[in-house]
């Protein structure tokens, strides 16, 4: 029977704004630094991704925010029953971003926002005993988005823009457990998509009814990313009419849903050195029922992957404190919930709920500049879990163990105010 399950052709994609299949979030290092924490926080342009509404409350005629992260993750998996223990090769990804935005007039403000919120890579050893569901996969991702802000009143602002996405997507795994060409290779397909474009939007509001005290609200549309004519390409599959496919290279399509989000929170200031903020994230990832692949060949089915994510929350803290003039702390924690549900849980994206632990600094270097680095601890809870809906030879195959996880994340970055 020639049906197979490239359940993970374009896995990443399905997880917006997360990096290397885990939900970590490096849009900015002061916000960084705080948990993450930055709908109701008013300090860079690090507003043009968290809420845009907030650009026209800047001083400054000219704000600029840029850095890096590097994304540093390990993932663990062992069966007890089998004996069988995997470890995901060490790679550092390095997401970027960078903002802008620019006061027209006292109640308008234009932006840009460019980031990569992917920009990381998994690779399991080849042949693991998980390898027909992936060996490794390499994701670049780009979002860009102009921006406006206007304040309707003192206290009231709304802000937003259109979002386009750039990205391409790289991804390998064997095409069973068991197939191997005439020298005992083991059968492998590479998927390859560029060009894979869209459009979405955000819209944005921030209330502050007093100096010290805001309130914000951010909202990201779901993003339709569909992948037509790409590449998979079959690798030492024998000479066979058994063979399931044969080597070469044929063309695919997948749509899928980038979930829609939403981000409520508020920051506070007191005793004139500290700055209290939290974060309310719900995103929206119930829409994310299945991973359906069109295959061209009219001899290959198309293939149909359950995933059945359910719509989860992220809880983030920040606190900041004014240590110097020129010298302002950090620190933060967050709590994000796994979309993924029991008998759906797929190495592709190894993540459980996770806890991050934060802190970092800026360091006015003039009046105008100033460093900003943060650092992130990520400790994913350990979790026993399976992959239920894997198709061969017409019958679901379950793979389980227990994954451990965590990742570090150091950043740094720059902030001009002109």
């Amino acid at each position: 029977m020639k049906k197979f399950s490239l359940v993970a052709i374009l896995m990443f994609f399905a997880a917006a704004s997360y990096a290397g299949g885990y939900r970590v979030s490096t849009q900015g290092q002061r916000a960084l630094a705080m948990g993450h924490s930055g709908v109701a926080v008013v300090n860079s342009a690090e507003l043009a991704f968290f809420n845009p509404a907030g650009l026209v409350y800047l001083e400054n005629k000219l704000n600029i925010s840029a850095g890096v992260t590097g994304v540093i993750s390990n993932v663990k998996w062992q069966n007890e029953m089998t004996g069988g223990y995997a470890e995901t090769e060490k790679s550092i990804g390095t997401p970027f971003y960078l903002y802008a935005s620019y006061a027209v007039t006292e109640n308008l403000a234009l932006g840009l926002s460019v980031y990569t919120p992917y920009g990381s890579s998994v690779e399991w050893p080849t042949d693991w005993a998980g390898s027909h569901l992936i060996n490794n996969i390499d994701l670049q991702a780009i979002y860009i988005q102009p921006l406006v802000s206007f304040k309707l009143s003192e206290y009231f602002s709304v802000g937003g823009g259109p979002i386009y996405v750039t990205g391409a997507v790289n991804f390998n795994r064997n095409i069973n457990r068991t197939l191997t060409d005439e020298q005992g290779v083991r059968s492998n397909v590479e998927v390859d998509a560029s060009g894979v474009n869209a459009w979405g939007w955000s819209a944005s509001a921030m209330f502050s009814p007093t100096e010290n005290f805001r309130i914000g609200f951010n909202y990201r549309s779901e993003i339709i990313l569909e992948a037509e004519n790409g590449d998979a390409t079959f690798n030492n599959v024998p000479n066979s009419p058994l063979a399931p496919v044969s080597s070469g290279t044929v063309a695919f399509d997948a749509e899928l849903p980038m979930p829609a989000e939403l981000t409520v929170g508020m920051s506070y200031q007191f005793c004139d050195k500290w700055l209290f903020a939290f974060d309310f994230n719900r995103t929206f990832w119930g829409v994310y029922e299945s991973l359906d692949i069109d295959f061209a060949p009219e001899n290959i089915p198309d293939s149909f992957n359950p995933r059945n994510y359910k719509n989860s929350s992220t809880y983030r803290f920040g606190l900041q404190y004014a240590a110097l003039d020129k010298l302002d702390l950090r620190l933060g924690y967050y709590f994000d919930e796994s979309p993924v549900q029991s008998g759906y849980f797929a190495p592709e994206t190894p993540r459980n709920d996770s806890h991050g632990y934060t802190g970092g600094f800026s360091y006015q270097i003039t009046p105008k500049i100033a460093v900003d680095a943060s650092f992130v601890y990520l400790r994913f809870e350990e979790v026993n879990e399976s992959y239920d809906h894997y198709q061969e030879n017409g019958q679901e195959v379950s793979f389980g163990g227990t994954y451990k996880s965590n990742a570090f994340l150091p950043g740094l970055g720059v902030t001009v105010k002109l």
